[in-house]
């Protein structure tokens, strides 16, 4: 069926964001930073909820008492990752960027939903291609809202797509993390991998409908009408 609504993540997906970053260097005086590698970051923290990654990073590296610690290395990540977002050090991913404003050119209605509740703060510094905020073209902000349980439930998606009056199975989720294309399948909606970290094998385990390792490989008019494919041509349709 065609699709109607895009729902996309933030970290990883339309952001470089330094929550990772942040999670290695508050992981210091718990743990030996240098046990946080990025697929350790994929495995246990990406994607879920503050406190809930932090208690699952800690317990992952037999960090003793690591419910209540949890809240202090929850605290501590934060601090630091409200510094590093003032000192913008982060960036943008521009083919994520003009994926989103051609969804958007397209007639889908965009929603953001990421568990992090500093993707606004980010994203309220990036513009689209024709210099708009990039804000402006998402009819939906769903970033940071509390909800039961983090991603693979589907929860948060279920929630964007309703915020967008669009039923979820013509919705499309971009996400990065293999427990936010799980999330997606579990809601019953299409789910589009991008493999930033060399992870397409995780993201098809996950079954991703699409694993791309650009958003610039995706065929924009097969996509609206609920095909996910690469362009059959070279010429990307976002170029």
């Amino acid at each position: 069926m065609a699709l109607l609504g895009a729902i996309f993540d933030v970290d990883g997906v339309l952001v470089a964001s330094p929550h990772e970053q942040a999670w290695r260097e508050a992981i210091a005086g718990f743990a030996d930073p240098a046990r946080f590698t990025t697929a350790f970051y994929q495995a246990y923290v990406a994607g879920r909820p503050r406190f809930e990654g932090a208690r699952a990073a800690l317990e992952q590296l037999g960090v003793p008492d690591a419910a209540a610690q949890s809240i202090i290395y929850a605290d501590r990540k934060q601090a630091l990752i409200e510094r590093l977002i003032t000192e913008r050090r982060f960036d943008s991913f521009p083919d994520a960027v003009r994926l989103a404003a051609a969804l958007h050119a397209a007639g889908l209605k965009l929603a953001l939903a990421s568990s992090s509740k500093n993707a606004r703060a980010m994203l309220s510094h990036l513009s689209t291609p024709d210099g708009r905020p990039l804000l402006s073209i998402f009819d939906a902000d769903l970033s940071g809202v509390d909800v039961p349980r983090g991603k693979p439930d589907p929860a948060l998606f279920l929630l964007a797509a309703k915020a967008l009056d669009v039923q979820p199975e013509a919705c499309v989720v971009i996400e990065d993390a293999p427990a936010g294309i799980l999330a997606a399948k579990a809601g019953g909606m299409a789910g589009l991998g991008i493999a930033r970290l060399d992870d397409e094998a995780l993201l098809n385990g996950a079954h991703a409908d699409l694993v791309v390792t650009s958003l610039d490989q995706v065929d924009i008019p097969a996509l609206v009408n609920g095909v996910l494919r690469r362009p059959t041509t070279e010429t990307s349709p976002n170029a």
